[in-house]
């Protein structure tokens, strides 16, 4: 089994920043990599970021590129999202979550954590 705890959401305005963390428990020695996601009202889930949990090789998705990053510190179980210059549509759920095999498919997911970016 594995858990996921996100933390670092909440409200900020329009060009500001916030950091997302997600603290894994259980089996993390298993993990190939882990990534983040986003889900506004009424939209699909949107992948964000991903990193591989051994060699930290990363990817992110179009909208956030050269805005967010994604790292992590495999001592303490944890991955973080720094998001810099925040837009309003980006106001969404965002959730961690840990892939077994390959960086496509990930069997563990977090509850979540709101980030609203006022205009």
């Amino acid at each position: 089994q594995v858990q996921l705890v996100e933390s670092g959401g909440g409200l900020v305005q329009a060009g500001g920043s916030l950091r997302l963390s997600c603290t894994a428990s259980g089996r993390t020695f298993s993990f190939y990599a882990m990534g983040w996601f986003r889900q506004a009202p009424g939209k699909e889930r949107e992948f964000v970021a991903r990193i591989t949990w051994s060699r930290g090789i990363t990817d992110y998705g179009d909208s956030v590129k050269g805005r967010f990053t994604i790292s992590r510190d495999n001592a303490k179980n944890t991955v973080f999202l720094q998001m810099n210059s925040l837009k309003p549509e980006e106001t969404a759920v965002y959730y961690c979550a840990a892939a077994m095999h390959n960086w496509n498919t990930y069997e563990w997911w977090g509850s979540g954590t709101q980030v609203t970016v006022s205009s």
